[in-house]
């Protein structure tokens, strides 16, 4: 597949990130959590969402589990993790059962646009750099609060963008992948959420955080390209791209087009 046509918002967009993100080599890039700012910002959303021993908790795009089974184990919380990647979910429900977390996390799959959750089952969602590659946000916004019950919480955690100033390398499908090509400034996120019936409590710029993980994916895709590099080359990895790909994310941060937010809403 060509990582440099421009794409829309399409079901091969979201085909092609359930794949890359179910796959062993980007485990291999970007560690246990696949999100900037790792588990310590997520234990931060955790906090704003009051999480505590019992709360019915949905981790949507639950990648291979990090977050749900951390919340499960240090927040006494009952999670359900919901991923479009099959593979992912097998990987995640083998780390439930390593943890001996199965009787307080279960992942399953399932499409952010159509939910399988029953209206009011949870009392708090969260969503960790997903919620920019979803193609229909205002949709997937409008199942996040369906599946809330009346004062629970919504957190999210994502990849902010200057859709109008993002540089070439990272407007095509590998952009998307990337979590960019369709990422929205964070008061853009705010609007699609209010849209949605949500109140939004709570707001926060993390955009250090992306550097640091743009370090991490640096240094980990030379320990590939010594160790693994045929595995990742047939997994679709491109390490004649990825330099100029990395350096115009790292460009687009320092000049505040790229950043990372949090946010965290109330259903009334």
């Amino acid at each position: 597949m060509n990582h440099r046509i421009r794409v829309s918002p399409t079901a091969e967009a979201k085909a092609c990130c359930a794949a890359t993100y179910g796959s062993d080599v980007v485990a291999l890039l970007l560690g246990n959590s696949y999100h900037p700012g790792g588990l310590a910002l997520t234990r931060r959303l955790a906090h704003r969402l009051a999480l505590c021993p019992g709360s019915a908790v949905l981790d949507v795009a639950a990648g291979r589990g990090a977050t749900a089974l951390m919340v499960a184990a240090e927040y006494g919380a009952d999670v359900t993790g919901i991923d479009l990647s099959e593979a992912n979910v097998a990987a995640a429900g083998t780390a439930a059962r390593d943890a001996g977390l199965t009787d307080r996390v279960r992942f399953t799959h399932g499409d952010a646009e159509r939910l399988p959750a029953g209206d009011a089952a949870f009392d708090a969602v969260l969503c960790e750099c997903a919620f920019c590659t979803f193609p229909d946000k205002p949709t997937a916004a409008t199942e996040l609060a369906r599946v809330l019950r009346p004062g629970g919480r919504l957190g999210i955690t994502d990849v902010t963008v200057d859709p109008g100033r993002l540089p070439p390398e990272l407007t095509g499908l590998g952009g998307w992948i990337a979590c960019v090509a369709d990422a929205r400034p964070l008061d853009e996120y705010a609007q699609i959420l209010t849209a949605a019936g949500l109140r939004i409590t709570d707001t926060e710029r993390h955009d250090t955080a992306v550097t640091t993980m743009l370090d991490q994916i640096e240094a980990r895709l030379t320990l590939i390209r010594m160790t693994a590099r045929n595995q990742a080359e047939a997994a679709g990895l491109d390490f004649d791209l990825a330099p100029a790909v990395l350096a115009a994310a790292r460009a687009a941060v320092g000049d505040g087009i790229i950043g990372y937010g949090l946010i965290v809403a109330e259903k009334p």
